[in-house]
């Protein structure tokens, strides 16, 4: 299971979005993840793939590092560090070349060996001010 969660976490950081189609359950539920326009949807592999081709859009070279891996039962929780150029439009937010960080928290739930859904917390807004100051400074 753990290593599942580290190749979601491999598959938004290379972009490989077919890969996904190796461990994402043919359903995956986005629980909780606020801010994210996906939030509460149930995803089929393809709406999946789309997800992570979105927002690789604005952040091509977007990178997960994974600080801890916590299991218990049919979960696994990670924490990690996010960092990416914003080179691609994120709605209200042309291009703005700006390196930017987040950090973040995903429980991961699984269905037999794939992925079946997340829930999460992240620090957006912290990603919006940091956006907003490139904006205002451009």
């Amino acid at each position: 299971m753990q290593r599942s969660g580290i190749r979601d976490s491999e598959v938004w950081s290379q972009g490989d979005a077919e890969a996904a189609e190796r461990y994402i359950a043919p359903k995956y539920k986005i629980f909780h993840d606020p801010g994210d326009p996906w939030e509460g949807r149930e995803l089929d592999l393809t709406a999946y793939k789309a997800r992570v081709r979105t927002l690789r859009a604005a952040f091509p070279d977007q990178h997960f590092d994974i600080q801890r891996l916590f299991a218990d039962g049919d979960a696994v929780v990670v924490t990690w560090l996010w960092s990416a150029t914003h080179q691609g439009e994120l709605p209200g937010f042309a291009a703005t070349q700006k390196r930017i960080f987040m950090s973040g928290a995903t429980a991961y739930f699984f269905e037999g060996d794939r992925l079946a859904g997340h829930w999460q917390i992240t620090d957006r807004l912290g990603v919006y001010q940091q956006l907003q100051a490139a904006k205002s400074a451009a």
